[in-house]
């Protein structure tokens, strides 16, 4: 994200409004256009997914928690909430 002075982009009667409530600062201001959940534009929420059932095939097919955290990277702790869900 690239910064950008706001009196260089903005008309003056709307930077001065901003500032009545913000001076001086970083201010993030998202952009227009439908919102995406997490992981939706990147594959991770697939991914994640797809992993999950793995492991809860794993799980399934007695596969032990500690065998399961060793394979996929997780602490046992990790494996039992995603066999949980």
């Amino acid at each position: 994200m690239k910064y950008q002075n706001a009196a260089s982009i903005l008309p003056e009667e709307i930077l001065h409004s901003l500032q009545d409530y913000f001076q001086g600062g970083l201010l993030y201001i998202p952009g227009k256009g439908e919102k995406t959940g997490w992981g939706c534009k990147s594959g991770a929420r697939e991914y994640y997914a797809e992993r999950n059932r793995r492991i809860r095939r794993g799980y399934a097919e007695n596969i032990s928690v500690g065998e399961l955290a060793g394979q996929y990277g997780l602490s046992e702790r990790a494996i039992r909430k995603i066999i949980q869900q």
